[in-house]
């Protein structure tokens, strides 16, 4: 019998026994034919591919991920993911999508890629409610009755708003769960469910939230999948104490690893494979972190062709040298090789192309000096303050007395930073003030518009000087990174699309957002992931005080936090 391709000497990854095996796997319009050693005699082969010794797993599916935060388009992230083995991904995108609305996600969904691209309908835009955050697009029932006629939409994204999913029975959240689990009732919904537990998660789950991606504990990883509910590990929940957690309770088959968020510069060294190499050092058995990433996360999305190397699925597969390490020999998708170790990432044949209005999405005036003065009449203030951490992105609230100088806040000489979040949109002339502490120890400042999920301009300093500098600079280029020293652009990272994602090969993007992150270190911010920590200081989805346009708020209650508790 004819077929195009025999892959001979190779241990191939049986996914229901969880072990390796000596195999020959033959592979016949795009797909897996024969996987054994027996009959391969009959099998006259169009090529012969040696493995020489390798091992071949499924192409890993990453079923939890924003493409945007890779600041690149589909069709560049897609000829990255593939470098790294990455074969099929479900993606929410959320991002472009707060930006743009649904005019941002059928631009991604148009974009041709190698990679399978599948879409979770973004369900929190915004995030929370019109009254907490300015977003420039809008996602309502209609928009997601749109979005489930889709063939490439297949999930339902991250359900984010906390008090609208439990308290609020006419809330927008819940109008749109409503309509998914009437609609498509076997559709898969994902959730944001970070230190929630007992009658809370109750309450969640109750409101068919039956996944969660946040940071985790040993203690929540127990609950929540005692109490049924999936877990998708991202790299911050990758730890020894949490990997112990799932191998003393066999949770296997409850649980996928996912990337969630990678940056530009991080994506050029790895993506789910990092993940899944992380999760074996900390303590995940070689073959269970493979299923993690390949067979668990297909029957969450309810793939029924791929995941696992048997007859009839998508020849989707990884040759490795060693598992362990998760480097990458070769990758092929659907039988045609797509990538070889030692070759670079490449670019589309076609340059993407999106609407003209996506370059020129930032629509607010610049700001001199008055704009970052806090008029107030006194001696001192006791000041609401975002405390940052040196892990993760959550904050917590402190409160600090800080002087009043010549009828002004004097916060420059108070050790904190000062942090501006501005509508950019052009519907309004919103803007909030905040403090952080544990953010800057030199003079200088950092801006940007990627800021989680509003992605309103934001800019946080130590010097007004330096932050007219960075919010004037962010207003001309149309939105990205950047920090500022002396009054001068340190590093910068332009993102001219919507101000969050470019064009630009991810080599250059990678560099150039690691410069960001290397003055940021020079600043003196000091986090695990220096990016995703500013740029979450405007979630206010993740605990617990975070600032929009509309000020600062704590996330539980999505109550208004004074920047200015008492004046004396």
């Amino acid at each position: 019998m004819k077929v195009d391709k025999l892959i001979t000497n190779v241990q191939v990854f049986n996914s229901f026994l969880k072990i390796f095996e000596w195999k020959d796997v033959a592979i016949l319009n795009e797909k897996f034919f024969s996987i054994g050693m027996n009959n391969l005699m009959d099998l006259q082969p169009d090529v012969t591919i040696d493995a020489n010794g390798n091992y071949m797993i499924p192409g890993l599916i990453d079923i939890h991920m924003h493409i945007e935060s890779s600041m690149i388009p589909p069709s560049i992230f897609s000829k990255a993911g593939l470098t790294h083995g990455v074969t099929t991904v479900v993606a929410d995108a959320h991002e472009i999508v707060n930006v743009f609305g649904i005019e941002g996600m059928n631009a991604f969904m148009k974009e041709e890629t190698e990679m399978d691209i599948f879409y979770a309908i973004p369900s929190s835009v915004p995030s929370t409610i019109p009254e907490v955050e300015t977003t420039g697009g809008f996602i309502g029932v209609e928009e997601v009755q749109q979005l489930l006629n889709h063939p490439k939409v297949i999930a339902l994204g991250e359900a984010m708003n906390f008090d609208g999913i439990v308290n609020d029975s006419d809330s927008l959240i819940r109008q749109i769960l409503h309509t998914v689990q009437e609609k498509k009732p076997f559709m898969p919904v994902e959730g944001h469910v970070p230190l929630v537990s007992g009658l809370d998660l109750a309450k969640f789950m109750y409101q068919g939230i039956t996944a969660d991606h946040t940071q985790q504990t040993p203690e929540s990883i127990y609950e929540k999948v005692s109490s049924g509910m999936f877990i998708e590990l991202q790299k911050k929940s990758l730890t020894k104490e949490n990997m112990q957690a799932i191998v003393k309770n066999h949770f296997y088959e409850y649980c996928a690893i996912v990337t969630d968020d990678i940056m530009a510069d991080d994506l050029l060294k790895g993506h789910l494979n990092e993940n899944v190499r992380l999760a074996i050092e900390a303590g995940i058995p070689v073959e269970h972190a493979i299923y993690m990433s390949t067979y668990t996360p297909a029957r969450r999305m309810g793939f029924q062709d791929r995941g696992a190397i048997v007859s009839g699925f998508k020849a989707d597969f990884i040759l490795l040298e060693d598992p362990a390490k998760m480097e990458v020999s070769a990758v092929y998708k659907a039988g045609k090789s797509v990538h070889k170790k030692g070759n670079e990432i490449g670019y589309p044949e076609t340059k993407p192309v999106f609407p003209d209005t996506f370059y020129s999405s930032v629509h607010c005036e610049k700001t001199g000096k008055s704009g970052f003065q806090i008029r107030v009449e006194g001696k001192s203030a006791v000041c609401n303050v975002i405390r940052i951490a040196e892990v993760g992105t959550f904050t917590e609230c402190v409160q600090r007395e800080i002087p009043i100088k010549n009828g002004y806040l004097d916060w420059e000489s108070s050790g904190l930073a000062l942090i501006v979040v501005m509508e950019r949109y052009g519907k309004s002339e919103n803007k909030a003030y905040g403090l952080v502490e544990n953010a800057l120890t030199e003079k200088g400042a950092l801006g940007t518009t990627w800021a989680h999920d509003h992605h309103n301009l934001m800019v946080m300093g130590t010097s007004i000087e330096d932050l007219i500098v960075a919010q004037n600079t962010l207003v001309e280029i149309q939105g990205g990174y950047l920090t500022v020293r002396n009054k001068q652009v340190a590093s910068c990272c332009p993102l001219l699309i919507g101000g969050v994602i470019s064009d630009a090969p991810i080599q250059v993007i990678g560099q150039q957002l690691n410069e960001v992150r290397q003055g940021m270190i020079d600043l003196g911010y000091r986090n695990s992931n220096e990016i995703m920590s500013f740029s979450t200081l405007s979630l206010p989805v993740s605990p617990a005080i975070k600032i929009t346009d509309k000020g600062m708020f704590d996330v539980r209650s999505q109550r208004p936090i004074r920047l200015m508790e008492e004046i004396r």
